[in-house]
């Protein structure tokens, strides 16, 4: 896990681009506020995710505009979900 996202916040979704070298987390904070943050994935970091990003400060009242901030930010992002709306989830309503 990411030094920027908090161990007391739940990731509960985690999206990859095609190529399967950029991510997207949204996740919950225990105040009960949302976030999200970017990362790359690149062979000379031996496979691991390093934070892209600086998104993780923002703060968002519901998931619903964590992913709207997110799509707005992150156009491979937007490009996902509109081809995938499946992977928008809301399970902290």
């Amino acid at each position: 896990m990411s030094k920027r996202i908090d161990k007391s916040w739940i990731v509960f979704a985690s999206i990859e681009n095609d190529q399967h070298d950029k991510c997207l987390d949204i996740f919950h904070r225990p105040d009960g506020t949302f976030g999200f943050e970017t990362f790359r994935r690149d062979v000379e970091d031996a496979g691991d995710w390093t934070p892209l990003g600086y998104y993780f400060g923002s703060v968002y009242a519901s998931s619903e505009a964590a992913y709207e901030a997110a799509e707005a930010a992150v156009p491979w992002f937007a490009d996902m979900l509109s081809r995938q709306p499946a992977l928008r989830r809301h399970p902290f309503k």
